[in-house]
């Protein structure tokens, strides 16, 4: 990537940044689907207030089973039954019980948390031992990198969901790399489906099965990068240690990224950003700031789409070693990245909203209909920043390389 070249100059707009935090699609014509669950949201225990995360079925079967409530339940008998639970005991009860919940706490309780100390001590991208290849760093795919495209043949092999992860792999997709989404067979994402499968081909497997598993394989042995958002236990339960994937795949660039850190009491806790800013004290920080009576968080998932790029610049550092001849892998978390942001704060408060005029927004078709894109944030001297591949949804390619 540029080697022997003078660097290039990379400039930022950061209105523009700011809005990619957001919503970067708009539908033309029709609606997106809606965003949260219906009883997704921050509810009033009997000593202060606690999230419950229900988008994926089973997480919101998980709430609902601690709480005595059937399937039919709505806003108002869930918010019923929280009042009668502490907050701390019915956030362990949900996680106990393989759901997604988060307890506000303030960032001064936070810090005193183990996990938050634990986190706190983590490295922000934590890199791992490096190891040297016997093939001199020659890069094994069929399509050479361009000046313009200098991810172009670069196989990422992408196992996250949501937010954070898609981010990363879009953005690699922007320079050309081949995104290989893999999602399970029930996993459904409808109202980020047009906002995060741009520039990826999205297949489904069932690894839970032996051919599932087998096909993973297959695909791994052909991947340079593999961008997973599983908890640290999560793979291990298939078989694809760390440690496994660097002894069978030496040459595969290993980038993982999950909720709550790689260390603590609670590194293997399901999490996502909006419970982890309640967890860290960004929503308790709200609440203070603007006197409001609830929790009030960032206006935008901010550490899923920074992580989102964080993982995305490890991925991309640890490509140009693989170049030379080495490789290193990296883990980041979402709480990690919040650590930061606790400790910078905002740079300008009285800023005015972030906006964009309609007549630089990128028309783009997808599976569902046409939009508007907004044009890229990043501006690299001789590249073409552009996705090859249009939005489909996932599930709409087999699990194949192209």
């Amino acid at each position: 990537m540029h080697h022997g070249a003078t660097p290039p100059t990379i400039s930022l707009e950061r209105n523009l940044a700011s809005l990619w935090f957001g919503m970067s699609f708009t539908p033309v014509g029709w609606d997106l689907p809606p965003a949260w669950d219906a009883i997704a949201g921050d509810y009033r225990s009997a000593d202060g207030w606690i999230r419950l995360h229900t988008n994926a079925p089973h997480h919101r079967a998980a709430a609902l089973n601690v709480l005595g409530l059937g399937a039919g339940a709505n806003r108002e008998t869930v918010a019923s039954a929280v009042e009668l639970w502490a907050g701390e005991e019915l956030e362990a009860a949900v996680v106990a019980a393989n759901g997604c919940a988060a307890l506000m706490r303030s960032q001064e309780e936070w810090w005193a948390h183990p996990q938050g100390r634990a986190v706190a001590a983590e490295p922000l991208v934590a890199w791992g031992a490096r190891r040297l290849m016997d093939d001199g760093g020659t890069h094994r795919n069929s399509r050479p990198a361009s000046a313009q495209r200098p991810l172009e043949g670069v196989r990422v092999l992408d196992l996250t969901r949501v937010i954070a992860g898609p981010v990363a792999t879009r953005f690699l997709a922007m320079y050309g790399a081949e995104v290989l989404r893999i999602d399970p067979p029930d996993w459904e994402e409808p109202a980020l489906e047009a906002e995060m499968t741009v520039g990826k081909r999205c297949a489904r497997l069932d690894l839970k099965t032996s051919e599932g598993l087998a096909a993973l394989h297959e695909l791994l042995a052909g991947a340079d990068i593999f961008i997973h958002g599983y908890r640290p236990d999560a793979l291990d339960w298939l078989g694809l240690s760390e440690a496994w994937l660097a002894e069978h795949h030496p040459q595969l660039v290993n980038v993982a990224l999950d909720a709550y850190g790689w260390s603590g009491p609670w590194a293997n806790r399901r999490g996502f950003d909006s419970l982890v800013q309640m967890s860290c004290g960004i929503a308790h920080a709200g609440m203070v700031h603007f006197g409001s009576d609830r929790p009030h968080p960032l206006p935008v998932q901010a550490l899923d789409h920074a992580t989102g790029y964080l993982c995305a610049a490890a991925a991309i550092e640890a490509w140009c070693e693989r170049l030379h001849g080495s490789v290193r892998n990296a883990r980041l978390s979402l709480a990690r990245t919040a650590v930061e942001l606790l400790r910078t704060g905002p740079s300008d408060p009285g800023a005015p909203a972030p906006s964009l005029s309609p007549a630089l927004l990128v028309p783009e078709s997808t599976l569902w209909g046409p939009g508007l894109r907004l044009p890229p944030a990043v501006q690299i001297s001789g590249l073409d920043a552009a996705t090859d591949v249009p939005a489909l949804g996932i599930g709409s390619a087999p699990p194949v390389w192209a």
